[in-house]
């Protein structure tokens, strides 16, 4: 499990496609603690198992599943992408609960200047933006973020500074495509109102929320 929060930018050195996609990828700085074989690293979002490691940098392999349903494929020797590690007991939970499971691809359909923040515009079908609410959490390229616009298939993010600097999100532009996740809680939500018939009226009824009308 993951926070969203970025702990590190790497950069891809190797891609090999042989007999399945093999990724080599060397963090921009050190590691406080080494990394381990075996454990998970969040590369763009996506939950991945450290196989060799050798300082800062590690090699991992990716299931043909995960390629078809991330940009992971689409990677090239240069690239820069997210990093994460995985959480453990104790550790402080900054951004929300992030699996490292992509939902679907998204696009980013417009950058918006907002003073020195920006909003991206993502398209991501109506499934995900259904499961999503405003001042909701969504994870981008592994990037933990607050849900402030939302349509029918599209979701909006605000980015400040730090963000933008410090992940890969800064430097997107329209027509970049993305890893998605959506909040996990939503997803729950979701599955419960279609086997479970939940509504607002029952949960409002029930007092769980004020009188949505």
């Amino acid at each position: 499990m993951f926070t969203g929060l970025i702990q590190r930018i790497g950069t891809v050195k190797r891609v090999s496609h042989g007999s399945g996609l093999v990724l080599e990828i060397v963090a921009d700085r050190p590691w406080t603690r080494p990394l381990e074989e075996g454990e998970s690293v969040s590369v763009n979002g996506v939950c991945l198992t450290v196989v060799k490691c050798d300082g800062s940098r590690f090699t991992a392999d990716v299931l043909r599943e995960t390629v078809s349903r991330t940009g992971l494929g689409e990677l090239l020797p240069g690239c820069k992408v997210n990093l994460e590690r995985a959480i453990r007991a104790g550790d402080a939970m900054g951004g929300h609960i992030v699996q490292g499971h992509i939902d679907c691809r998204g696009m980013i359909a417009e950058k918006l200047p907002k003073g020195r923040d920006f909003q991206l515009r993502v398209k991501c079908g109506r499934v995900l933006a259904a499961q999503s609410v405003l001042k909701g959490s969504i994870a981008i390229d592994g990037v933990s973020l607050t849900v402030s616009a939302i349509g029918d298939d599209w979701l909006g993010v605000d980015l400040i500074p730090t963000t933008a600097a410090e992940t890969t999100l800064g430097a997107k532009k329209a027509g970049d495509q993305v890893n998605l996740e959506g909040d996990i809680l939503g997803k729950y939500v979701a599955k419960n109102r279609v086997t479970q018939g939940l509504t607002e009226d029952k949960l409002a009824a029930a007092g769980f929320i004020d009188d949505w009308r």
